[in-house]
């Protein structure tokens, strides 16, 4: 499917002058030579893909590459909620794993804006360290197009309603339903202000517990449910409304309408368990099929797959463009590195009320 017009350029190596025998050096220089223009090219498109660049095959380079166009470095937003691992295996390296595990590899990850509760980095940048044999490509979609796409009596119902989302799962529970039905109430309530203690201490945002039946066997479980947010956002820095919404990702209905296709989600240890997501209403109304498949629609519209070899890289505003992952088969090592902003990101920022 075609990107839309003006998303993700991409600058090659040999288009700026640059060949394989031009040293790690050079690269900086051109990098340092056109920050500003390269960030502003972020800004418009969305996106910007690297190709042919030797610079950034291993990690030092990346971060070399970074840290010349002036990207300003914060902690993964998973820290507060789990560890992510990081490429060289530093507690505090700047550069993550992405989900590369062979025990995920049929899962299709779903389009997504990267944010945790209150933590939503301004950019980011995903780099190949080494391709897939098959499969495995980054996919990226512009969410200015996705608002543009969705129909306006859909982005007025979910804009009006909000949407929220279910951010974990605990099904650890059915045991509850062995003990006398008398004394089956006032065992949940205990367990699950305990839960809820627990879990609202680790994270950095209110979390709503309730109960449910979830997995092949209706087994009791607790979810996690975030406050309501809106799906649709105005850039922090262009003030263009953007599609800000993980349903792609996080509906439970269209992972599970994907597993025709890719094979069964693997939710095969406690923490994968545990991870599974949903999206509702802000009013904890069930979303409609039909507006599932709308989103999914349109979602498929406006992805581009982009096939990454060792060195390329994606550099991505967090807003603007969502981001996902083909399922793969071999040894995939990608890696991703999450900023708070970037030198002169004050500078760009439109004048309030100039966009429409």
């Amino acid at each position: 499917k075609r990107p839309a017009p003006g998303f993700a350029p991409t600058i090659r190596a040999s288009d700026v002058g640059l060949d394989s025998s031009s040293s790690k050096e050079q690269q900086i220089a051109y990098f340092k030579e056109n920050a500003t223009a390269i960030k502003q090219m972020m800004q418009d498109n969305s996106a910007v893909v690297f190709r042919e660049f030797s610079l950034m095959k291993e990690q030092d380079g990346f971060v070399a590459f970074y840290e010349a166009i002036g990207m300003k470095t914060c902690l993964d937003p998973l820290h507060s909620v789990s560890a992510r691992p990081t490429v060289d295996g530093k507690k505090n390296s700047p550069v993550y794993e992405a989900v590369n595990k062979e025990s995920r590899k049929n899962f299709f990850i779903g389009m997504h804006n990267e944010f945790v509760g209150t933590r939503a980095p301004r950019a980011a940048a995903f780099v190949c360290f080494k391709a897939a044999e098959t499969g495995g490509e980054f996919l990226i979609a512009d969410g200015r197009a996705m608002f543009r796409d969705l129909s306006p009596e859909l982005v007025e119902k979910l804009y009006n309603r909000q949407i929220r989302y279910s951010v974990m799962e605990l099904p650890f529970f059915g045991w509850i339903d062995n003990l006398p039905e008398i004394a089956q109430g006032p065992v949940q309530g205990l367990v699950k202000g305990l839960a809820s203690a627990a879990i609202n201490a680790k994270v950095d945002f209110s979390v709503d517990l309730r109960w449910g039946e979830g997995g092949y066997d209706n087994i009791k479980m607790l979810q996690a449910r975030a406050p309501s947010q809106p799906p649709i956002v105005r850039h922090p820095v262009t003030g263009e409304p953007t599609w800000f919404c993980n349903v792609h990702s996080h509906s439970s209905k269209l992972r599970k309408d994907r597993e025709s296709k890719y094979g069964a989600e693997r939710f095969e240890d406690g923490a994968s368990q545990i991870n599974k997501s949903d999206m509702f209403f802000g009013d904890d109304g069930d979303i409609t099929d039909d507006d599932l498949k709308e989103m999914d629609d349109v979602t498929y519209k406006n992805v581009q797959f982009v096939k990454m070899t060792e060195g390329d890289v994606v550099l991505l505003d967090n807003y603007k463009c969502m981001h996902g992952r083909n399922v793969f088969d071999g040894t995939r090592k990608h890696g991703v590195a999450w900023f708070e902003g970037w030198e002169g990101e004050e500078e760009m920022k439109v004048a309030p009320g100039s966009v429409p």
